[in-house]
Order: C-alpha cells, then sequence, then structure tokens
C-alpha cells in the first residue's frame, strides 16, 4: 500500500483543495516533469502521495530542467487558464491563501496587468503595504504591459504555457526518482515566470537547471531582462503579507523596469 501525506484545513476556502488536485492531475498530463500523485480530495483535505526527500544533485536538476520545458510546452488555452476541475484561484500559503482574479487574456501582457499586478498593486496600496510613489510606478508598468510592450519574446508572440505557478524551491521535492513538484498554483502563463520564481528565491543547483530546460526549449536571448517582471507578481503577495523588505524589491525591480 502506497504511503500517503494528508494536508487538511478545515478553514479553507471552498474549493482550495478542489483547485490544487486539479493542478496537479494537469501538470501531471503534460508528461513532463514528475508530480506527486494525488489520492483523494474534499473541502477540507487532500491526500497525496508521501515524498522521501533526499539532497539535491547536479543530474536530477538537469532532469528537472528538462521536463520542467516538457511541461510548459504541453500549453494552456489562455493566458490566465485554470487546469480543468479548479474552482478558483488562489497563490499563498495554505494558512492564508490569497484569492486573485479567474480573468484569461490571448495576451500576456492583457492578462498579467489585469488579473495579477494591477489588483495586489491596489490591495497593497490600499492596506499601506506600499506608498504611493511605487504604486504609481506600478499603474506605468501595467500601462506598458497592456501597450504590449512584453507580449513578444525573441520577436515572436509568446505564447501560454502550462505554469506550476509557485515555482519556489520549497515546491521542489528532491527524490530518489529525481525533482517532484508539489503545491502549484497552476495556470496558463509566461513560461519565464516559472524560471523567474527559482531565480527570486534560489533553488538549488539553479543554472543545472536553467541548462536543462536550454536542451529541450530555446530561452529567449533576453530571457533575463524580463527576470523582474515577471517578479512583480510574488514580490507584490510576499508584501501585501509579510511587508519589510519586498516592497523596497518590488521598488527595485519597477525601477529597473522603468529606468
Amino acid at each position: 500500500m502506497a504511503q500517503t501525506y494528508t494536508k487538511s484545513d478545515a478553514q479553507a476556502p471552498t474549493g482550495f483543495f478542489a483547485t490544487e488536485a486539479a493542478g496537479l492531475r494537469w501538470l501531471a498530463a503534460a508528461g513532463g516533469a514528475p508530480v506527486v500523485g494525488v489520492h483523494t480530495v474534499s473541502d477540507t483535505e487532500l491526500v497525496l502521495d508521501r515524498l522521501h526527500p533526499v539532497r539535491p544533485a547536479p543530474g536530477a536538476a538537469r532532469n528537472f530542467g528538462r521536463g520542467l520545458a516538457r511541461t510548459h510546452a504541453a500549453g494552456a488555452d489562455s493566458f490566465g487558464a485554470l487546469p480543468p476541475g479548479a474552482a478558483g484561484y488562489w497563490f499563498g500559503p495554505l494558512s492564508d491563501p490569497l484569492p486573485l482574479p479567474e480573468a484569461t487574456a490571448a495576451a500576456f501582457g492583457e492578462f498579467y496587468a489585469q488579473a495579477r499586478v494591477w489588483p495586489l498593486t491596489e490591495r497593497c496600496r490600499q492596506s499601506g503595504a506600499i506608498g504611493q510613489p511605487l504604486a504609481t510606478g506600478l499603474q506605468e508598468v501595467c500601462r506598458q504591459l497592456r501597450d504590449g510592450r512584453w507580449d513578444e519574446a525573441a520577436g515572436a508572440p509568446v505564447r501560454p504555457a502550462r505554469l506550476h505557478g509557485d515555482l519556489w524551491s520549497g515546491n521542489l521535492m528532491w527524490t530518489t526518482d529525481g525533482v517532484v513538484l508539489i503545491d502549484p498554483a497552476a495556470c496558463g502563463g509566461h513560461p519565464e515566470a516559472d524560471l523567474a520564481m527559482l531565480e527570486l528565491f534560489g533553488a538549488p543547483h539553479l543554472e543545472e537547471i536553467l541548462a536543462g530546460y536550454g536542451e529541450v526549449a530555446e530561452l529567449a536571448p533576453d530571457w533575463r531582462a524580463r527576470i523582474g517582471l515577471h517578479q512583480l507578481f510574488p514580490l507584490l503577495v510576499h508584501a501585501l503579507l509579510f511587508g519589510g523588505s519586498y516592497a523596497s524589491a518590488t521598488g527595485a525591480a519597477v525601477d529597473q523596469l522603468l529606468g
């Protein structure tokens, strides 16, 4: 009998665990990076395969990068498209998940401004997590997003990728079978977003992950110039939830984008 691990929260928003299960199944269906297996799901809990961690290794990192590229290549119907069976979109810790708009769009910039950067800018401003000067800078970033400034990479339109959506190092489980994905906030999005998240909080053997990714999918030569753009979303969430230095980091990213 397979060993299992149960995530539970009696106060979880209705549909939260169903959405996480749908995301895991959608990512697994891509046939790319391994994903933790789902056993059962209810309104208050999610039962998963139990994973047994091992020390991160360069070879596993490179294999994961290859798999992640294949996951992204499986695509999505649109930017913001949710996995089949998802009941909403949440981002952040289980103890305080943040609901965000379920908007979709054919273009990356329109989606990212409408459903991520601007709603979070407004919430951060209203809560006092950021000041008006930074909110004004973010408003200009959103204007440029809507105008299509970042809708292409290397001269080609960006296609919606099948994103994990919350790809910080804590959601990579290093096992004897390689790196396994857990805890997604899955949706259709820009493929560079997952890579930017790995860069933001660091990941073991990150250069090996990127090297493996590049063996399967061609990264635009200037992709690193957009890292700060993709990091605005997680930085604003962290500014809203935790305050502190995250507002300063958001400001630095905005200055770089508008400089």
